[in-house]
């Protein structure tokens, strides 16, 4: 059995009862290590589970997924994910091999971001499309969710922005040569997330949003240290978010009196927010 588990989105407590049984009647353990993070290391997963954890890199999942499904038609296989585990195709993709194999597969679900993000105040049902921002390079600025931001503004209805994590990542010169030496982690920040966004903008002018856009930032979700705030999308440039992991949340023009009132309860600046709603959503103090 090929069982695909979901870990939820903090620490290694987060595991479903049955996840847990899952892992500890498992051979084999994989923890997927690229697509996001947990925020323990993986020693206190390890003791937690009583399993030796085998971080699994997207060359692993990507092109060598027979490893991780040996013997699986004879004996348990665990493979984690951060979240649930279809927040990511290559997911799908490692349960239609085993499937092709003959291999019996169980999916676990568990909470990811996409529906933990209603810990803003936000109606999940007024969220549009999801997008994913990417870190510019110097010779490489994508903005092709930016027609998505744009369809979802048009609706009124909310973005999520997942933010970049660049993992095993290596430089040109060391991919040329064949070089196993990886550069440091590096994940994006709400800050730099609205940087982009506003110079999108600027180089588009269709206006999808603005420096004065509403905007909430997200910051290690599901943790006992989470951050929640909101603010205009300028704001969320420059505050602190703290530690990675983060989000953000572009707030469509669908927004319930509740909704607001949770949104002050998180405002970085309750006046400057109050005269985003009044001017904006026509929602009074």
């Amino acid at each position: 059995m090929l069982y695909i588990v979901g870990l939820g989105l903090a620490d290694e407590r987060d595991i479903t009862v049955k996840g847990l049984e899952a892992v500890r009647a498992s051979e084999r353990v994989y923890l997927e290590g690229y697509t996001s993070i947990l925020m323990v290391e993986q020693q206190r997963l390890e003791e937690f589970y009583g399993k030796k954890v085998i971080v699994a890199h997207r060359e692993t999942v990507e092109s060598s997924s027979d490893e991780i499904l040996r013997d699986a038609e004879r004996v348990n296989v665990s493979f984690l994910v951060v979240g649930d585990p279809f927040g990511a195709t290559t997911h799908t993709d490692l349960m239609i091999r085993a499937r092709e194999k003959g291999i019996p597969v169980k999916t676990i679900h568990n909470a990811s971001i996409m529906n933990a993000v209603g810990a803003t105040g936000l109606q999940l049902y007024n969220f549009g499309q999801t997008i994913s921002i990417v870190f510019f390079t110097d010779d490489w600025r994508p903005d092709s969710f930016y027609e998505r931001i744009k369809e979802n503004a048009t609706l009124g209805l909310h973005t999520l922005c997942l933010l970049d994590i660049k993992v095993r990542e290596q430089t040109i010169e060391n991919m040329m040569r064949n070089r196993q030496v990886f550069e440091p982690p590096r994940y994006m920040s709400v800050n730099l997330a609205a940087e982009q966004l506003l110079e999108i903008e600027d180089a588009r002018q269709e206006h999808a949003y603005t420096a004065d856009t509403l905007a909430i930032g997200v910051s290690r979700l599901g943790s006992d240290d989470q951050i929640i705030c909101a603010g205009t999308l300028a704001q969320m440039r420059d505050h602190d978010f703290g530690k990675p992991l983060h989000s953000l949340v572009l707030v469509g023009h669908r927004l319930h009196l509740l909704e607001a009132e949770i949104l002050r309860e998180n405002a970085i600046d309750l006046d400057s927010l109050n005269l985003v709603l009044k001017r904006d959503y026509d929602i009074k103090e």
